[in-house]
């Protein structure tokens, strides 16, 4: 019994944690967009606020059925890398920057999101130091994250 007392309470702190650190809008991901859409129509569809699931706290909207059955068969395939913040600046400086769901990249086979308005769009800043800067994020998401 005190196994699953300490399991429950692990898995109650790492949802807090992410409820926390990911990037949500009234606890949906992806600015309502669906992640699987991303991957298989390779581009940035609406989801549908009556279609959704959730993993880990996060709750997801996805546009069609089937790509929400494809997400709970694989959820971390498709979750947003970062906590859906911008990749460029979680590289660049650590920061949690906004995105816009529309401007996007899939690198082996990981979702990455990037900030772009204003004529700032830091996916072409990525794209010519993506190995760097991925190194770098990944390693300050960790410390986020923890």
């Amino acid at each position: 019994m005190f196994v699953s007392i300490i399991s429950l309470t692990t898995v109650a702190q790492n949802e807090n944690s992410r409820l926390t650190h990911f990037n949500l809008e009234r606890k949906v991901a992806l600015q309502g967009y669906d992640p699987v859409a991303y991957f298989k129509q390779g581009k940035a569809v609406k989801g549908k606020k009556e279609l959704t699931a959730s993993y880990e706290g996060i709750t997801y909207n996805f546009s069609i059925p089937v790509n929400r059955e494809y997400f709970l068969k694989n959820p971390l395939k498709y979750e947003p890398q970062f906590g859906g913040w911008c990749a460029y600046a979680m590289g660049d400086s650590g920061e949690k920057v906004e995105i816009n769901p529309q401007t996007f990249k899939i690198v082996d086979e990981k979702l990455y999101l990037f900030y772009n308005a204003y004529f700032n769009n830091t996916l072409k800043i990525w794209n010519k130091e993506e190995a760097n800067l991925k190194s770098k994020a990944e390693n300050n998401w960790k410390k986020i994250i923890k």
